[in-house]
């Protein structure tokens, strides 16, 4: 399945925080796309996912939102 984190105007580590959050009830194959408006963001979602083990399948721009979409594999 396919969810939405919505992490607009919070700065680092929030965005982080609230991904691993909603992944911790999330299946494995479910994707979840996070959209934020930290710039950092860029850099840190994808270092968490790497670490923990997810796959980010994208990063864009939209909107003047960040939006980096995850894949949960654990």
């Amino acid at each position: 399945m396919r969810y939405e984190l919505d992490a607009r105007r919070m700065l680092c580590p929030m965005p982080v925080i609230k991904a691993q959050n909603k992944i911790k009830d999330l299946a494995v194959g479910d994707i979840l796309d996070i959209f934020c408006t930290d710039p950092g963001a860029l850099n840190d979602i994808p270092a968490w996912a790497r670490i923990n083990g997810h796959v980010v399948l994208e990063t864009s721009e939209q909107d003047g939102d960040i939006v980096v979409t995850v894949q949960v594999n654990e």
